[in-house]
């Protein structure tokens, strides 16, 4: 490690700092996993967003322009040709 590099990791604020209390290393480690996971679910939510979502095709506008039933001996059968 260089000098500069060694300045700027000791001059580094902390991300978590104890105010008050005596915490255990267990505690601490407890504390940590617990804003890492919720971090980790903050971006995960993000990135789900970010993600376009596919689009329904039941309510597609063409769907709407279907050909009318006929009516008729052998309608039905008509019906598939369309």
């Amino acid at each position: 490690m260089s000098g500069d590099d060694q300045d700027a990791a000791t001059s580094a604020q902390p991300v978590l700092r104890v105010v008050k209390g005596d915490p255990t290393p267990e505690e601490l480690a407890a504390l940590v996993a617990v804003v890492a996971a919720r971090n980790a679910a903050a971006a995960h939510a993000a990135a789900a967003a970010a993600r376009p979502r596919p689009r329904s095709e039941w309510g597609h506008p063409v769907r709407a322009h279907r050909t009318p039933h006929r009516v008729g001996p052998d309608a039905w059968r008509r019906s598939a040709w369309a």
